[in-house]
């Protein structure tokens, strides 16, 4: 089977030669058991990758199952992959069997694997070694025969270094890492994707197949796609049904690309070192915000003094501003009083001398503020918007904060925000 037919056969639309080398990658590792770690974005397609090489391996005829790490609750996830036993913990009144052990013979796909609890990570290196595993509240040692994909957008390279990723299971799980690229690095297959989403919606709501003006085809070449694949079906889909007009121009096609692309999650991205992919966690981000109010604070203090010192009108400045000065000079982290002197231009040194203006500012009481700015206070605070805005659907929610809904679930339980 060439390339060509396993994109028809799987609807895998594209000409890109890092999409075409990641395809090869997963034909050839295919026959093989090595263990295959598929990393990239959110959206790009990496659990068609993984039934992919399922297909094309020895397990074919074997079950196969995609598990999404990061939508199971860290309390049950053990229990999900790996079964428990009768009276384990509260709620579990019967035996019952995990993923692991129902899928013996077949492949099992871990996508965000970095979102997996420690305690799980040792369990699925022990499974990994030698195919070993222990249900919860048993002690009996089972065996299962299961080829194990992983798929994350993480760095898990940098997940290690962090401490929040174990070291050994990082080296046994990328035996063969297949690279899986963005939609802004396809741009040629931009339009191609657009043109098969638009004629597979055609059939399915019996209407005109969409167009697109050169003005818009320049557009959707040059917007970034943060969510890939996903996002621009999801644009197709919202125009084929919203749009009465089947061409779509430049001004139309704007109203459903996202002009604002940095949010929360974005934050953290701005924080990564130069070359970096590794993620941050909500404090990170908290601390982050009170830099940047810091500096730039320091900077407003700055163009505050520079236009006492320099200014020929500094009696106007301050007369009615003082409290205002008062208040920037204070917030930018000074306890000190600042004194600002202030001197007539066009005098000589005896002349400016005597003509010199000395203004002390006290600072104001900052206990306050630094109350406002508990990190816990804010994080509570943005938990209780992102949930109210979102009429308490923890998924959405976390989607907006920027994390996993196991980490949302945690804060939720810490902030008693039930």
């Amino acid at each position: 089977m060439n390339l060509q037919q396993i994109k028809q056969r799987f609807g895998i639309t594209g000409n890109s030669p890092r999409l075409n080398y990641a395809l090869e990658t997963a034909v050839k590792v295919a026959p093989t058991d090595i263990t295959v770690y598929i990393q990239g974005e959110s959206g790009v397609g990496k659990e068609s990758f993984s039934k992919i090489i399922h297909s094309l391996s020895n397990r074919k005829h074997g079950p196969f199952i995609a598990i999404n790490c990061g939508a199971i609750p860290e309390g049950t996830i053990n229990s999900e992959l790996f079964g428990h036993e009768k009276g384990a913990f509260t709620g579990a009144i019967d035996n019952r069997k995990g993923y692991f052990e129902t899928v013996n013979g077949g492949t099992i796909f871990l996508d965000e694997v970095g979102e997996l609890p420690l305690e799980t990570q040792s369990r699925l290196l022990r499974l990994l070694e030698n195919g070993e595993f222990i249900k919860v509240g048993s002690s009996k040692v089972q065996k299962t025969d299961v080829r194990i994909i992983t798929a994350t957008n993480k760095d898990l390279f940098k997940e290690t270094q962090s401490g929040k990723f174990r070291e050994d299971l990082y080296y046994r799980l990328s035996t063969l890492p297949i690279k899986v690229p963005p939609l802004r690095e396809r741009p040629g297959d931009i339009l191609l994707l657009f043109k098969r989403f638009a004629f597979d919606l055609a059939e399915k709501y019996h209407s005109p197949e969409l167009e697109l003006t050169p003005e818009a085809e320049e557009l959707m070449i040059k917007y970034n796609w943060p969510g890939n694949i996903r996002q621009l079906k999801n644009v197709v889909e919202q125009l084929a049904v919203l749009e009465q007009n089947n061409e779509i121009s430049a001004m139309v096609l704007r109203n459903y690309l996202p002009e604002h692309q940095t949010n929360l999650p974005a934050l953290a991205s701005s924080m990564r070192p130069e070359g970096g992919h590794g993620d941050f966690s909500e404090r990170d981000i908290f601390y982050k915000v009170l830099f940047d109010m810091k500096n730039d604070m320091s900077d407003l203090k700055k163009i505050v003094m520079e236009l006492l010192k320099n200014s020929s009108s500094k009696d106007e400045i301050l007369e009615g501003n003082e409290s205002l000065i008062r208040r920037v000079l204070s917030e930018s982290g000074d306890d000190a009083p600042t004194e600002i002197v202030i001197s007539q231009p066009g005098r000589d040194d005896h002349e400016a001398e005597e003509e010199e203006h000395h203004y002390v500012i006290e600072p104001e009481d900052s206990v306050n503020l630094e109350e406002n700015l508990s990190l816990e206070k804010k994080e509570e605070e943005l938990i209780r918007k992102a949930l109210l805005k979102n009429n308490g659907k923890r998924k959405k929610a976390a989607r907006d904060l920027g994390i996993s809904e196991r980490t949302l679930y945690r804060k939720i339980k810490q902030y008693e925000l039930e």
